[in-house]
């Protein structure tokens, strides 16, 4: 019987059918890619910035500026319904997590760190999303997903290795641990991030955990603001930070989110190692810098292992996929229906199909 609620919307553009190969979500690969490609362009406008602004303050009118421009983001799309606690509970943790805790970590963290420390930990972002995804989303990883995630740390890392310290930073265990903890956070961002793509749009997720961000800085921007000379500062920098609260609060996070609604969790993760390599692009382009055979190879395997997670799986000649990813679909009926391909070592290949009324199974850890 045809229901009358609103439409399905997929979680996932990889679809899988009997006997012919899935589709390839090579639209939301793109949209991820461009979002930390896009991140690791200006990290060196925020650095210009930084020297401007004090970080809380800049944050502070960063979040500021991208409320103003996406109040027509928080309009509700005719898809959705009302928003439960549990996804508000979300929103919350995603800006928590991904936006004022990541910052604060990350910072500090880099101040009691050398540049190689932090280059080194921040590399094991995939494989916290990979681990986190596995225990809060329930998400299988395949051998080959798990191999692409090695390829990537393993790319950042030796290019995180290959660097030289240009002076003595005073280093701490504590500086680590934030640096840990900052890993973690970005870990919980894809994840959570994951979960609410399930019931939001992409531009409404962007625009309210921009506003949470608004929220959360505004106690410590209003602080640095009251000792602030605004008066110092040019009509450039002025630019400048339009244009970097657009792209940090808008761009990035709908591309993120958008390309994250159609990819598993782990998959996307593997996706961060694109912003060191954009930052490096653009040294050498548009900087002058120059690159070593060390990093062209560190380069080279951190994109083998985007490629190695996200090539598309076989058919067999017997019409089944060898790998595929947990795909989820929802109707406006509160069925969720659940469909795992996994690939058995050594009795072949097994597909398990589970249908719930209601209620996803397994329960995950997120269904607050």
């Amino acid at each position: 019987m045809q229901s009358s609620a609103s439409p399905s919307r997929p979680s996932s553009a990889t679809l899988v059918t009997h006997g012919h190969a899935h589709h390839v979500p090579w639209l939301a690969y793109g949209c991820l890619a461009a979002s930390t490609s896009v991140i690791g362009s200006y990290v060196g406008l925020s650095k210009l910035l930084v020297a401007v602004f004090p970080v809380f303050l800049l944050a502070w009118l960063r979040f500021g500026m991208a409320a103003v421009i996406m109040m027509p983001w928080l309009a509700r799309t005719p898809d959705e319904g009302p928003m439960s606690r549990r996804t508000k509970g979300l929103l919350f943790l995603l800006s928590f997590f991904g936006n004022f805790l990541f910052s604060i970590c990350m910072l500090f963290g880099v101040r009691h760190s050398s540049a190689v420390v932090a280059g080194v930990v921040m590399a094991g972002i995939p494989a916290a999303v990979a681990l986190l995804s596995f225990i809060f989303l329930r998400e299988r990883i395949g051998a080959r997903v798990l191999a692409g995630i090695a390829l990537a740390v393993s790319g950042i890392a030796l290019v995180a290795l290959n660097k030289q310290d240009s002076g003595a930073a005073a280093q701490s265990g504590w500086g680590a641990l934030l640096l840990l903890g900052a890993v973690l956070c970005e870990g919980s961002y894809v994840v959570i991030g994951k979960r609410l793509t399930q019931a939001l749009s992409a531009k409404r997720i962007s625009a309210l955990i921009n506003l949470w961000g608004l929220a959360l800085v505004t106690p410590l921007g209003i602080w640095q603001a009251l000792v602030f000379n605004f008066g110092a500062v040019d009509v450039k920098h002025w630019g400048l930070l339009l244009f970097y609260a657009v792209a940090a609060s808008m761009i990035t996070v709908w591309l993120w989110m958008q390309g994250l609604r159609h990819v598993s969790a782990p998959k996307a993760g593997v996706f961060m190692v694109f912003l060191p390599i954009s930052t490096a692009v653009i040294g050498v382009v548009f900087l002058g810098e120059t690159m070593s055979s060390l990093q062209l190879l560190a380069y080279a395997l951190a994109l083998g292992g985007v490629v190695l997670a996200t090539w598309p799986n076989r058919v067999t000649s017997g019409g089944a996929i060898t790998s595929a990813p947990i795909t989820v679909s929802e109707t406006g009926t509160g069925k969720a229906t659940a469909t795992s391909t996994a690939t058995a070592r050594a009795t072949g290949t097994a597909t398990a199909t589970a249908t719930a009324t209601g209620t996803a199974s397994p329960a995950s850890p997120l269904d607050l």
